[in-house]
């Protein structure tokens, strides 16, 4: 296996976590905030909402933003996302793309985009805005609009044709954004008259993505991928379509009620989800399974030189090439050679002191699935099947980098995605290790001076304390009577 680590943290030994060196990833934000990116960012210039997102959230997590910016920064950052917003409802992704000064013919070049208006969103609550500026009518028309006949989502919409991908993404970003501004509850919306979308649609589609072994993928009959799982699963979340409630062993009923299909005859779907006499379709066919794959994302594969089998012979130990006998079930078709590794097989090493997540089966660990695997099993009340520390460890001394935040694998400078999913994974697995009882130096429900992170939600992918502000936003809306609030987590 092997040993590249980074400098950013000293190693610890495999009882202790090791400590993030929260000045060193600030230091690395606040230039992500102040200055100029790399070059490499130029072709994201589309995606400036997206970036601010991660630059302020990241900050946010820290317990950063506000000590290192005046009033007036944030002020200034509030009405930059607000320059984003279109007049007919949503954000565009850049302020490049604004053309609102040529009259004709603009339209179609500057859309309003549905992951930048969950971004959007997103961040003016992470900045402390009342959304008073929001056209909030305007978007859940907009929205609504998004939603094609399958149930799917799109990304724009451009002379009246729904542009971009149709996978659970979308479908993410549409469901937050609908529950940031209405919270969870079907049907009309009664403050500003505006039709539901089609969530029985949503769940269908969503439904229909579901793999054979238990994940999700970006359309029916694709390979399951821990992102688009995530995605799925929070969205049912916003929508409050999520399965019955998990269990070690669920009943006959639960396992039926989940898997009833959408459109059967005698089936109806309720506007409340307090109405216990109507039946409303659940996504997720089989959470326990779905469990089972998130959790089959764990690997001590962290390296590409982890997948290889050295000399081609099978003579590499699993500390050098852990998983390659696991790839292939060579145990059970040994060679001579593979015979005589397989019984020198430890049953304890090294290698299990760094264990990371990856996508999709047989792939290399990646930073941002620690968060992608991480927040979904934590969703599905399931974090408890993960033990946090070797994933803390394989974050901390693995993919941190010396200047600040994170790489994608050991050894690869930051970027902002990673270095943000990063921080959001490590904030889960300290309120894991707080739910174990692992670390007294980890634990949500500790003051934040004593955290190490703030809280995340791991729906929203903000802050506990950012989604929080969305109460009060409520009651002033009139959409909320207390029954929809789930307090983040």
């Amino acid at each position: 296996m092997s040993c590249t680590y980074s400098s950013a943290s000293v190693l610890s030994s495999p009882d202790t976590p090791p400590g993030l060196d929260k000045k060193r990833h600030t230091r690395y934000w606040l230039r992500c905030l102040r200055t100029h990116l790399p070059s490499a960012y130029i072709p994201n210039d589309s995606n400036r909402m997206t970036l601010a997102f991660f630059t302020i959230s990241a900050l946010d997590l820290l317990s950063s933003l506000v000590p290192n910016t005046t009033p007036e920064e944030r002020a200034a950052y509030i009405d930059w996302i607000y320059s984003c917003q279109i007049p007919s409802g949503g954000f565009r992704a850049s302020p490049s793309h604004d053309l609102s000064a040529v009259k004709d013919g603009s339209a179609q070049w500057d859309p309003a985009n549905v992951p930048a208006t969950y971004f959007a969103l997103a961040t003016l609550l992470i900045l402390g805005d009342d959304l008073n500026r929001v056209r909030r009518k305007e978007t859940l028309k907009w929205l609504r609009c998004m939603q094609r006949d399958d149930g799917s989502f799109g990304e724009t919409l451009v002379n009246g044709k729904i542009e971009g991908g149709m996978d659970t993404r979308f479908g993410y970003c549409a469901t937050c954004v609908r529950y940031i501004l209405r919270g969870k509850r079907e049907g009309p919306d009664p403050t500003s008259e505006e039709q539901d979308t089609d969530v029985d649609a949503l769940v269908e589609c969503l439904r229909k993505a579901e793999t054979y072994d238990g994940g999700m993928s970006e359309m029916p009959f694709h390979e399951a991928h821990a992102g688009f799982t995530y995605c799925a699963i929070a969205a049912l979340h916003f929508i409050d379509r999520f399965p019955w409630p998990i269990r070690s062993q669920p009943s006959e009923g639960q396992r039926a009620f989940n898997k009833m299909p959408l459109r059967k005859e005698g089936i109806v779907s309720t506007t409340s989800s307090e109405q216990q006499g109507g039946i409303k379709t659940r996504g997720l066919t089989s959470p326990d399974l779905t469990i089972h794959w998130l959790a089959s994302r764990l690997t001590a594969t962290i390296s590409s030189e982890d997948e290889e089998d050295t000399y081609a012979d099978e003579t590499d130990t699993p500390e050098t090439c852990h998983d390659a006998h696991s790839f292939v079930h060579t145990a059970n078709f040994p060679t001579s050679m593979g015979e005589t590794s397989e019984k020198s097989r430890p049953t304890s090493h090294f290698a299990l002191d760094w264990v990371g997540f990856n996508g999709r089966c047989n792939k290399v660990a990646d930073t941002c699935y620690a968060f992608w695997v991480g927040a979904g099993l934590t969703l599905m009340n399931a974090s408890r099947v993960i033990h946090p520390t070797p994933v803390r460890r394989y974050l901390l001394e693995q993919t941190a980098h010396i200047v600040g935040g994170f790489g994608k694998l050991p050894g690869d400078p930051p970027d902002v995605y990673h270095s943000y999913l990063g921080l959001a994974a490590l904030s889960l697995l300290e309120t894991a290790a707080q739910a174990a009882h692992e670390s007294p130096r980890e634990g949500r429900d500790k003051p934040v001076e004593e955290r190490e992170l703030k809280a995340l939600d791991a729906c929203m992918c903000v802050s506990i304390e950012a989604k929080s502000r969305l109460y009060a936003i409520w009651q002033r809306w009139g959409v909320h009577d207390g029954k929809d609030w789930d307090g983040g987590g």
